[in-house]
């Protein structure tokens, strides 16, 4: 007769294709159920916190929500900051974790219901009679709030039998916030202001990416002229990349910012402006008048001037929409005659009228944008003064040598800047930054094997990761190297330090020594695992990536590189953090 695990293993691959995990004493029921009577599929990983990294970066790249599984009390505990960084990143997963028996705590139990609720996910503790619907709940809660949810297994029930698993409804989720009526006045007043800006700015975040706001926001940009970016974890949404500035706040081009601050109107899609996207503040001059777009109850930012909740998606269409037709509207004998009249010019020069044939020539038409997105280079032999390689060069051409069609998982720390100031992607699905929404490192390593799961088979899955952070996430090495194969390609920033804490404490003069960390040999440890592992210590050394590259996956293994960088190369976004801090 079935049991209660396999309830949930039914129940959980109704809604899941995959999950990631550590076997125990709390779980090996449940993993035993998925595995023989469900078509879920498996990874197994090293460290708990790997499985729920894992389920993380999975949904990140394919938008699918998956599950992580680990035992109780040390294994659950070992899961936090993972969890901590799911919660406030906003990523729907399920973690299907032992826990006490229904008698009550053993010496070894902790309260695992409290210490989720601390990094921000709700559990969902499994009964004897409700596992299959537990299960449901569990999951239409991730989805519908966009956070992990923990979906607790007894000891002493999850053998118990229960009889055949029930039928169970589809999953009810909210759709996307559609604007009210009383907003219908503020999308017309908005409009105006795109349709009549100069230097009409576009913003889109990760929330217009998860909204599907991508075509109508290319709309809404063709029809004011508008120039438009991202954030980090929106690049490359807009579809015409020619009037893209790329990415804002510090990972942007230098004089791609200072074209921002030229903006007279700026309106954000889906964003939540932090204070790397904005700049510590500096990301839009006082002239510019900010709107900001998003379901969040109220404006996440001081600097916004106007705020309008909706989705994303739906926000720009109306906006589009209105847009068109003021546009109509305006189109006639009159209007063309105004538009005869002299206009401004910009900061940088450019008239903000044509010169000739009467209509404005929009923003975009005016500025080479490609031009403006051009990165600080390094020195044309790679080469820092130190002698060891600069990461800029480094990363310029890493992104030549990189195959293009690839997912770039990234870990935290002070050398993400590389990645995402040199190495262009094709969608916001296509860089994963696990980590950083609460400030973590050593969560790359296992996020490869979310990724490569979840990407199709074709893609390349690239590691971006500093040598703490590496050495942090170790136990996970081994699992991206086997859940990866051939497809799997890790870099390593190897400064032999905790590159942010000595550009920022270590400048102040405090003592170094805690920052700093001895030699590695990744490239070493990679091939103990069954990699190709490579010392890059000159430019020539990457040639080997080429070589990779050219190899079809299956015939090649999976590749370390061990970049030797100078580490007192600071990056922008860096030297932001440290003014702030100064």
């Amino acid at each position: 007769m079935p049991t209660v695990a396999q309830h949930v293993a039914a129940a959980l691959a109704r809604h899941i294709s995959h999950v990631f995990g550590v076997m125990g004493n709390g779980n090996a029921y449940f993993l035993d159920a998925l595995l023989r009577e469900t078509d879920a599929s498996y990874t197994p990983v090293r460290h708990e916190a790997g499985a729920v990294v894992a389920a993380d970066a999975h949904f990140r790249v394919s938008g699918r929500i998956a599950a992580a599984t680990t035992t109780y009390g040390a294994g659950f505990t070992n899961t936090l900051t993972a969890l901590a960084e799911a919660a406030q990143a906003r990523v729907p997963l399920v973690v299907v974790v032992g826990d006490e028996p229904t008698s009550g705590p053993r010496a070894w139990d902790v309260d695992q219901i409290a210490l989720a609720s601390a990094v921000g996910a709700r559990t969902y503790t499994v009964g004897r009679l409700d596992a299959a619907a537990t299960t449901a709940i569990a999951l239409e809660h991730a989805l519908s709030y966009g956070i992990p949810a923990v979906l607790a297994l007894p000891y002493d029930v999850a053998s118990l039998e229960v009889g055949p698993v029930p039928p169970l409804p589809e999953l009810r989720l909210p759709g996307p916030l559609a604007p009210s009526a009383f907003a219908a006045a503020s999308v017309e007043r908005v409009a105006r202001m795109l349709a009549e800006a100069e230097r009409p700015f576009l913003l889109a975040g990760r929330g217009a990416w998860l909204a599907g706001a991508g075509p109508a926001l290319g709309r809404l940009a063709a029809l004011t002229g508008a120039v438009t970016a991202s954030t980090a974890l929106g690049r490359a949404l807009f579809p015409e990349s020619r009037f893209d500035l790329g990415v804002t706040g510090g990972f942007g081009a230098p004089a791609a910012m200072d074209l921002v601050r030229e903006a007279d109107v700026a309106v954000v899609f889906g964003a939540g402006l932090n204070q790397f996207t904005m700049r510590f503040g500096e990301l839009f001059a006082p002239h510019t008048h900010v709107v900001q777009i998003d379901i969040a109850q109220a404006a996440t930012h001081a600097r916004v001037g106007d705020f309008l909740r909706g989705d994303a998606r739906l926000m720009a269409e109306a906006l589009a929409d209105a847009v068109e037709r003021l546009t109509v509207a305006d189109a006639s004998p009159a209007a063309n005659s105004a538009d005869m009249l002299p206009h401004p010019t910009s900061a940088s020069g450019i008239p903000d009228a044509a010169v000739g044939g009467g209509r404005r020539t929009p923003w975009r038409e005016r500025v080479d944008v490609p031009a403006l997105r051009a990165q600080e280079p390094g020195p044309a032999d790679g080469i820092a003064p130190g002698g060891r390689l600069d990461p800029r060069t480094a990363a310029a051409r890493l992104a030549e040598l990189l195959p293009e069609d690839r997912v770039v998982v990234t870990d935290g720390g002070h050398f993400l800047a590389w990645a995402n100031m040199f190495w262009p992607v094709a969608a916001p699905n296509r860089m994963v930054m696990v980590g950083t929404a609460y400030q973590s490192i050593g969560l790359g390593l296992p996020s490869m094997a979310g990724a490569a799961a979840a990407a199709p088979a074709e893609t390349t899955i690239v590691l971006n990761s500093g040598d703490g952070g590496g050495l942090m996430a170790l136990a996970d090495f081994e699992t991206a190297v086997r859940s990866a194969g051939g497809r799997g390609l890790a870099v390593f920033w190897n400064d032999g330090a905790y590159g942010a804490e000595v550009n920022l404490y270590g400048l102040k003069g405090l003592s170094r020594e805690p920052m700093l960390i001895p030699d590695v040999d990744f490239a070493a440890l990679g091939r103990a695992l069954g990699a190709e592992g490579i010392v890059v210590r000159e430019l020539g050394d990457l040639d080997a990536l080429a070589a990779w590259a050219a190899a079809a996956a299956s015939d090649r293994p999976f590749l370390v590189l061990d970049l030797r960088i100078a580490g007192d190369v600071i990056a922008p976004y860096q030297r932001e953090v440290i003014r702030q801090n100064s």
